[in-house]
């Protein structure tokens, strides 16, 4: 003979159920990430220029510096606290601090590297890490924006920059297609843009941007290119652009691995910051 629930237990049952439900649907966005690939590393770990080595590899070193660019370096959080006053001494002008990743992760050393780089009188600017396989471009660039990838038109503030690049944690391009990249690079862009009057640059390997965006051209245009080679030249740029605004040529600088050269003068990097 079946057994019948009682009016008030399922009342119960239907409440539990419904708060659950509640309690699922009000978690904010940012604590969820796309899993990972066996064997990834952690999510957050990711920084510049993290699959260089093993998609790219290293061809030497540039020649030694002109004076027509000016050095400077990246940092996240595998660095740690960054020697600023090292760097300063030994000629880096300008550096970029990792400041989100995604919509799940926010640079714990962001301060230090920052605001550090800026006390020693560098020139820094603020980068994200995209995971195009997470959350929408908009959703990534007010992310970005609202935890310290902001712009000021202060002479001393760099605009930010887009790290698309390999996928660390999985497929190396997010699962999508070129056209679909395309429109997740143009999301993140164009809500940049709207938040904060700048171009942000584009950080990229020529190789991944042939692969995972067929090559587009279209945002050579408006948006300064920022290009991975660890080589004595930068050698073929994406579809486009004709110049680089910076280049990352190493992962191995004595103080901090990952150095940039800027191409041009420091008052070019100066007139750059400006905009």
């Amino acid at each position: 003979m079946p057994v019948h629930r009682s009016g008030f237990t399922r009342i119960r049952a239907l409440a539990t159920a419904g708060a659950v439900l509640l309690a699922v649907l009000s978690l904010p966005h940012t604590a969820v990430a796309a899993e990972s690939a066996p064997g990834a590393p952690p999510r957050g770990s990711a920084h510049m220029g993290m699959g260089v080595l093993a998609h790219d590899g290293r061809g030497g070193l540039p020649a030694t510096r002109t004076t027509t660019q000016t050095e400077g370096v990246d940092v996240s959080s595998h660095q740690g606290n960054v020697a600023w006053a090292t760097l300063w001494n030994s000629g880096v002008r300008w550096a970029y601090a990792k400041a989100t990743e995604g919509t799940y992760y926010t640079n714990p050393y962001r301060s230090q590297q920052y605001d550090g780089a800026y006390d020693v009188g560098m020139i820094r600017g603020a980068y994200h890490f995209a995971t195009p396989d997470t959350a929408s471009g908009a959703a990534q660039a007010d992310y970005f924006v609202n935890r310290g990838g902001g712009w000021f038109a202060d002479g001393r503030t760099l605009p930010g920059v887009l790290d698309i690049e390999w996928n660390p944690y999985g497929a190396a391009c997010y699962g999508k297609s070129p056209s679909a990249m395309v429109s997740w690079i143009r999301d993140f862009l164009d809500q940049y843009r709207a938040r904060t009057g700048r171009n942000a640059v584009i950080y990229t390997a020529t190789s991944w941007w042939k692969q995972c965006t067929g090559d587009y051209a279209g945002f050579a245009s408006t948006n300064p290119l920022w290009i991975a080679r660890y080589a004595s030249t930068v050698g073929e740029l994406p579809a486009g652009w004709d110049t680089y605004a910076m280049w990352q040529y190493t992962s191995t600088g004595p103080t901090v691995g990952d150095h940039d050269r800027f191409n041009g003068t420091l008052d070019r990097v100066r007139a750059f910051a400006l905009g």
